[in-house]
């Protein structure tokens, strides 16, 4: 446009000419940037990829951040760095990624405690599930298991340990690790009129090592962690959180089937971008994401640490996040649990 405002004739053609011209030559301009802009999204990633996860090493949701982000690396030929920022039920990892550049380069993988329970639990998250956030596409479904220790608690069933508690109120111990295990275990309590005490950990790791180590009794813990320690004999399953029966432990009863009515709950995994991300970034994130974790590998992966793929897009994680806010709002007040 420079070049036709300094043209000599400028001056002699009539007004509406000259409006006729500069609104051409800025058609062109937006053109262009736009071509450009669409170039330079499409061709993302062009380096290394910042993967916040609210959670500790070794948890359950980590292993399946791990399988994600070689996945993404194997097809973009750039790395994914995942970097743990465990801490308040994964808002620390959450604050972080609501304050970072919308530019891609820093995504969160999170589970529904960040995007669903945690707004019911906390009286200030520190970020807003939905305006600081892109949603990107939901990627993994999981329940949770109720599991003790057999040293310490001579059950076998969910009514006999339900029968165990209730002979001593106010004296048992229970771990927390994240939003859901928490909701879960209250969950249980109202519904059942057991007294428990509650103890919150940073993440469900260190929530079982103290399980396994005698500190605790009993947790509702992620069923990607709670599996395999159930495989190995170190701590005894009892019930599954959800719906149906999962999978990987066909033989473990839903909480409804041991006698829980009306029981049910489970999670999922997400992820999510800055706030004002390219679409077209979130759109190829969201088919990478997808692409990785729906394949047989994938399957067989997630099948064993009982875990299934969950996937989706932009928009349906949107209508995810909404209903799923409703609904944990609902759980968290039949349990009983004040915002903190």
């Amino acid at each position: 446009m420079d070049t036709i405002v300094r043209n000599k004739h400028w001056g002699d053609l009539r007004p509406g000419i000259r409006l006729i011209v500069l609104i051409a030559a800025l058609s062109g301009m937006l053109s262009s940037a736009g071509r450009t802009a669409h170039a330079q999204s499409t061709g993302w990633p062009t380096r290394s990829v910042t993967m916040m996860l609210g959670y500790p090493a070794g948890s359950g949701i980590d292993s399946v951040a791990r399988f994600l982000a070689e996945g993404l690396r194997e097809k973009t030929g750039q790395p994914f760095v995942l970097e743990n920022k465990p801490g308040a039920v994964g808002n620390l990892a959450a604050q972080a990624v609501a304050r970072a550049a919308p530019d891609g380069y820093t995504m969160l993988f999170t589970p529904n405690s960040t995007h669903a329970a945690n707004i019911h639990l906390f009286k200030h998250l520190g970020f807003d599930p939905v305006a600081d956030f892109s949603p990107v596409t939901t990627l993994v479904t999981l329940g949770f298991v109720l599991v003790v220790n057999p040293a310490l608690v001579p059950v076998g069933s969910v009514a006999e340990l339900t029968a165990w508690l209730k002979a001593r109120p106010g004296r048992v111990a229970y771990g927390s690790g994240n939003a859901t295990g928490r909701v879960a275990a209250e969950l249980y309590r109202t519904l059942t009129g057991v007294d428990a005490i509650n103890v919150p950990y940073k993440g469900v790791p260190p929530a079982m090592t103290d399980l396994l180590g005698g500190q605790i009794q009993f947790m509702f813990a992620d069923a990607t962690l709670a599996i395999p320690q159930a495989r190995a004999g170190k701590v005894k399953a009892l019930a599954v959180t959800n719906a149906q029966r999962i999978s990987a432990a066909p033989d473990l009863p839903t909480m409804a089937e041991a006698g829980v009515a009306h029981y049910e709950l489970d999670g999922w995994f997400a992820a999510f971008l800055p706030a004002h991300a390219p679409p077209e970034i979130v759109a190829r994130l969201a088919d990478l994401c997808n692409a990785v974790m729906t394949t047989d590998r994938a399957r067989t992966f997630l099948r064993n640490i009982g875990a299934d793929p969950f996937p989706g897009s932009p928009d349906q994680l949107a209508r995810h996040v909404a209903r799923e806010t409703e609904k944990w709002g609902r759980i968290v007040k039949a349990a009983g649990i004040e915002a903190e």
